[in-house]
């Protein structure tokens, strides 16, 4: 076992058939000098030496080199995510790593490979960066670590760290950028916007002091009398109101976009605007469907329930079939009574589709405040702004054209019977419904 495992961590360096390749050109030589023949055998020799010597001092005794992958709880979906490895050298001379991480197959990444130096007795480590762009179970393979003396005549091949698995979940980070910068107030750096409130559809909150640039149309005469200083009313927006996200998982949320399907983007919306929804001490609920109704989570606003959302959009599974939108709405009759905000996740590519599902989109505006949240083509954007310099570029833009003004026809259409709309970019999704979430909140529509 002891050879077949030598045998199995030895490995040969370039630099050895380097050295076999000269010994070979002056035995060729030899034939027409007969005096480099005893040379070169002395040098086979002192040759083969070094070359065991090389081998004894890397192989001699185990463990000397230590590796760890340090891999985060979970991953979050397309974002940047980072690994740190780990390395300890436990040899009394510096050692040359080549180090190749077997990376999940989701990834095709097959040329990963890293160079370091390591000084005796010492440590280092390095980070690399992964972009997943499918949600799941991700399997890393073996870390390999090639170590090699100054000589780099043979290497020592050490394996670690198999089959580590992580999770791939919705997006996380961008939940909680979109979190902070709403707490942060600086929204509107990133595209939000502030909206401004019309009327007192809000709760009332206290009776404070009056301070210049209050509303005086919310001063509190009797309070005032009372105290003998100006008081006003102090609201804030209604809490525990319900917010839906419906998300459609058939075959038009399959278009890809950067990697990601649409209906990666919706999942990722919706944990972004969910958390800050509870933030804002409303319910929020969701629920999936496609061929049939799937996922289905009534509206809460406990602090455990983001959890909740968060491995619900994780075992999102489809297989992209055609939408039920009769369904949807027999579900939404049945089980959501309140009257509430339904944010509706689907894509519409011609007028024709829209038409098809119009009747139970009606009806489900008639009880509900509904979102249609819907995509622009942005592949079609490069076709729209080239100049047409041949015939087919000319039936290729106007074709574009064409599409592109269907998408602006749907959003009047919806619109011409009250129900709101977002036509927007997959990388503008979760700015636009957070955006819509707050304009709807602002205005007390609901």
């Amino acid at each position: 076992m002891a050879i077949i495992r030598f045998i199995k961590g030895l490995f040969l360096h370039q630099r050895l058939f380097y050295g076999l390749a000269v010994l070979a050109l002056l035995y060729l030589l030899s034939y027409w000098f007969n005096g480099l023949f005893g040379i070169t055998n002395i040098l086979l020799l002192v040759f083969l030496l070094v070359v065991f010597i090389d081998t004894l001092v890397l192989f001699r005794g185990s463990g000397k080199i230590k590796a760890t992958r340090a891999l985060p709880e979970k991953f979050s979906n397309s974002d940047v995510n980072e690994l740190k490895v780990t390395l300890e050298n436990k040899y009394p001379f510096s050692v040359s790593l080549d180090i190749i991480d077997e990376i999940p197959v989701q990834f095709q990444k097959r040329d990963f490979s890293k160079h370091i130096k390591i000084p005796a007795r010492e440590s280092s480590s390095f980070s690399y960066t992964l972009r997943p762009t499918e949600r799941g179970e991700y399997v890393f393979g073996h870390l390999n670590l090639y170590a090699s003396t100054k000589l780099k005549l043979v290497r020592r091949r050490y394996r670690f760290e198999k089959d580590q698995m992580v999770k791939v979940y919705p997006s996380f980070i961008q939940m909680k950028k979109y979190a902070f910068l709403a707490l942060d107030n600086r929204l509107t750096l990133h595209g939000m916007k502030k909206i401004r409130r019309i009327g007192h559809t809000m709760e009332f909150e206290q009776i404070k002091d009056y301070v210049p640039g209050d509303d005086a149309r919310t001063i509190n005469w009797k309070a005032t009398a009372k105290r003998g200083s100006l008081m006003v009313n102090q609201f804030q927006d209604e809490k525990s109101q319900p917010v839906y996200a419906l998300i459609d998982a058939s075959r038009v949320m399959k278009m890809p976009f950067k990697g990601l399907t649409l209906l990666d983007y919706a999942i990722n919306s919706t944990l972004a605007f969910s958390n800050i929804a509870l933030k804002k001490k409303d319910k929020v609920g969701m629920l999936t469907f496609a061929e049939e109704v799937k996922n289905h989570l009534p509206a809460s606003s406990k602090k455990t329930h983001l959890q909740t959302i968060l491995e619900v959009l994780y075992n999102i599974n489809t297989k992209f079939l055609d939408s039920d939108y009769g369904g949807l709405y027999n579900q939404v009759k049945r089980k959501i009574t309140q009257r509430s905000l339904l944010l509706l996740y689907t894509n519409f590519e011609h007028i024709t589709a829209l038409e098809r599902q119009l009747p139970y989109l009606k009806a489900l505006s008639r009880k509900h405040i509904l979102v249609v949240i819907f995509f622009q083509n942005t592949e079609l954007d490069q076709l729209i702004t080239k100049p047409a310099t041949s015939l087919p570029d000319v039936y290729h833009k106007t074709i574009a054209q064409k599409a592109d003004y269907d998408k602006k026809v749907m959003v009047a259409r919806l619109e011409q019977y009250g129900i709101q709309t977002i036509l927007t970019k997959p990388d503008d999704l979760t700015v636009n419904t957070i955006n819509k979430y707050l304009e709807i909140k602002a205005r007390g529509i609901l």
